[in-house]
This record gives structure tokens, C-alpha cells and sequence, in this order.
């Protein structure tokens, strides 16, 4: 995850041709004048003047969903976000107005990644899933793939070098994924995947063919970050790993380094931040770690900045976007942290609300208002939205 803004050249969806006033399920009024936007249970009130009493408030609670939130991603002007259940709800940022919906597959989705006019999910029966805005219908999508392909599959299928030893007496072919997948990224034309079973696998997103698989990490991979053609593995290990590719001419990729800030703990998330040199990381010791690499001076070479203790509980997520940095937490809240000269961070406050950890997170900048609109997702069913100010109008906390 890069504290880029999320952009899209091409456009997902159309936008929504109506909307209805729900004011009669009106939050808590903010400080006047406001942005009014509505979503499909509740109208969500967003404030112009940075002159609030109290800088970070919840606009809007979306209960009811089917399952845990498991993944949120932001894509043009539509968040997905995904649950325990096979269903995937497409959502009007910033406004939260349910768009449409739409799932298949064996299992929960565990990640989502949307490009274009493409979605990539990944379900716990071990196969990404690839969905394409249906021609028919503008706010429609059809499964166009699932990863690997049968055409992948059956040209590699016949041939023994082809298999790997997964279990004991069990093997498959290199392209499967042998366990849950976890996290999904794009970069570039590539595709990666990371899966409990240990393994990256990167896929060329125009012909959909797996390129590689590398054995990376002793335990499950539990996030990955893609920025500037480096790739960052979180791993229940406790490391982090970064892989570059061999030449820019190939797609197979080797090590570059090992990043390590504790011992006997999980990396639960990892995000970077562009034009920094900047990784964060999320531990199931409750510590956040960050490294800075200067891709100028040391190639390859990352050091640690900063190991803070930020929850009480295990960090679940991470999400950066400018100078600031969220981070989510099995006890129930969500960190604000402020980027320091250096790398270090600077805690803000915090975001109460949740009734169950914190798995997902994203936030986008929202011009009207002059802050920040954050998207949270819950094991307590509840996808919630918050507003934080710009970081200059915070102070301090």
C-alpha cells in the first residue's frame, strides 16, 4: 500500500444517476458549513471549516454486512470492500452509497485490488479471480478468469518438472497456490499474490499466465507492498522482505534484503510511502517499525527508523496516505500518526468506535473539506467512515 492517492485514468463505473435523502438517520451534526453526502442508510455530513472542537470524528457506521470485513481498496471514485462471505459490495466514495454487489467462488475473499476496469479478488480456496466491468450493464461485473487458467493449467499440467512437493505425498502444480490467499498487489502489468503456503507468485496481467512463483518465507505470507518495482512481503516469520527484479528486461525477481526489528512476533501488514524510501510494518506485538532505504546513496539497503509501541493489542493494518498514517488494532481503535523528519512517526489520537478488531483500512484526500476521509472495516461486521483534518490543522495532541 503507497500514501499515493488512489487515481484512475480510465473510469471504473458510471456514476450513480440519483440519490435520496436519508434525514431522517442524520449523525450528529458537525461544525457548520458542512458537505452533505449521502449513503445508502445514512447521511454523511463532511466539514469545510478546519475550526472543528474536536478534530477526528466518525461520520458514518455501515452495519449489517454478511461477515468480518475482511479487505477495503480504493479505486477511482469506488471503494470495494469484502467480507467472511463470498460477496463483494462496490461502494460511492466518498459517500458510501451501495453501488453493487457481486462474489463467486469457494471461501471468504482475504484481498482485493482493482486497476482500470479490473478487479482482482483472492478467496480462500487458493485461486485469484479476475472481474471486468460488464458491457451489458454499467454497474454490473463478470468473471472473466480465474488464476491459474485452464489454458495455463493445461499447458504445464503433462510435464513432471512442472510439480512441486507441497505436503507429504501431496504435489501440485507451481502455479497453485497450496493454502489461502492473503494479500494481492499490482504493479506495473505484473500481479502478486502471497499465500499462506508460503509463497509470492507474480502473474502477467495481460495474457493472466503465472511468470514465477518464489518459495519467500519460512511461515505464511500475510501482506505484500509494491512500489517503484520493489516488492515487500510480510511474513508470520517475522520478517520483511524486499525483492527487486534480476534486470528490467525479465520479470523474475531475486532478494535484496531482509528486514528484521523484533524477535518472535508476526508482520501483519506493510505499506510504503512514495518518495520517501519509507516501510512501515504492523507486528503482532502491538509495534509499528518503519525503515528508510535511500535508493540513491545505499541501494539496497534499508535501516530501521523507528519501532514504536502503538496498541496494546496486535496491529492488523496499516494505511499511509501523505504526512499521516493510520494503524489498525485487535484492541478496537485506530492509531493517527503523523510522518517525522527522519521517519520516525508522532502519535495524533486515536480513533474509537469499533466493537471488534480492525482488519482493513484506506483513506483518501477529499479537497472540499480540506482532510482526510477514512474507511475502516471490522471483525465486528461494520465498515465505518471517519474524518481526520489535514494534518497542519491537527496541532498538537
Amino acid at each position: 500500500m503507497s500514501c499515493t492517492e488512489p487515481t484512475l485514468n480510465t473510469p471504473l463505473l458510471s456514476s450513480f444517476p440519483n440519490k435520496t435523502d436519508y434525514s431522517d438517520q442524520d449523525p450528529q451534526p458537525l461544525t457548520k458549513p458542512e458537505t452533505r453526502l449521502e449513503s445508502n442508510n445514512i447521511l454523511i455530513s463532511i466539514p469545510r471549516s478546519p475550526n472543528c472542537q474536536t478534530p477526528y470524528k466518525c461520520l458514518a457506521i455501515i452495519p449489517g454486512n454478511a461477515g468480518p470485513i475482511s479487505s477495503l481498496t480504493l479505486c477511482g471514485e469506488f471503494l470495494f470492500s469484502a467480507s467472511s462471505t463470498k460477496d463483494i459490495t462496490v461502494w460511492q466514495h466518498p459517500d458510501l452509497r451501495q453501488f453493487t454487489k457481486f462474489g463467486h467462488g469457494e471461501g471468504s475473499v482475504k484481498a482485493l485490488v482493482a486497476v482500470g476496469n479490473r478487479v482482482f479478488s483472492a478467496n480462500q480456496d487458493g485461486k485469484v479471480r479476475v472481474w471486468k466491468v460488464s458491457s451489458r450493464s454499467e454497474n454490473a461485473f463478470r468473471l472473466v478468469a480465474s488464476l491459474p487458467t485452464t489454458r495455463d493449467y493445461l499447458g504445464r499440467c503433462l510435464k513432471q518438472s512442472n510439480y512441486v512437493q507441497t505436503r507429504r505425498n501431496h504435489r501440485r502444480l507451481w502455479i497453485e497456490h497450496g493454502d489461502s490467499i492473503s494479500c494481492l498487489a499490482v504493479h506495473g502489468d505484473l500481479v502478486y499474490s502471497g499465500s499462506w503456503d508460503k509463497t509470492l507468485k507474480v502473474w502477467q496481467m495481460s495474457n493472466l499466465k503465472c511468470l514465477e512463483s518464489i518459495r519467500a518465507h519460512d511461515d505464511a505470507i500475510n501482506a505484500l507492498a509494491v512500489h517503484d518495482g520493489l516488492v515487500y512481503t510480510a511474513s508470520a516469520d517475522g520478517k520483511i522482505k524486499a525483492w527487486g527484479k534480476r534486470n528490467v528486461m525479465k520479470n523474475s525477481h531475486c532478494l535484496l534484503n531482509t528486514l528484521v526489528a523484533r524477535n518472535n512476533m508476526s508482520w501483519n501488514a506493510v505499506a510504503t510511502c512514495a518518495n520517501t524510501g519509507l516501510v512501515y510494518a504492523a507486528g503482532s506485538d502491538g509495534h509499528v517499525a518503519v525503515w528508510r532505504c535511500d535508493l540513491e546513496k545505499e541501494k539496497n539497503v534499508w535501516r530501521l527508523v523507528c519501532n514504536v509501541k502503538a496498541h496494546d493489542m496486535a496491529v492488523l493494518s496499516l494505511c499511509v496516505v501523505s504526512e499521516l498514517v493510520f494503524s489498525g488494532s485487535g484492541d478496537r481503535s485506530i492509531g493517527v500518526w503523523k510522518r517525522e523528519i527522519g521517519g520516525g512517526l508522532g502519535k495524533l489520537g486515536l480513533l474509537r468506535g469499533h466493537e471488534g478488531p480492525v482488519r482493513c483500512l484506506q483513506a483518501s484526500w477529499y479537497r472540499a473539506g480540506r482532510g482526510y476521509v477514512v474507511y475502516s472495516g471490522g471483525l465486528d461486521r461494520s465498515l465505518r467512515v471517519w474524518w481526520v483534518p489535514q494534518e497542519d490543522m491537527l496541532g498538537d495532541k
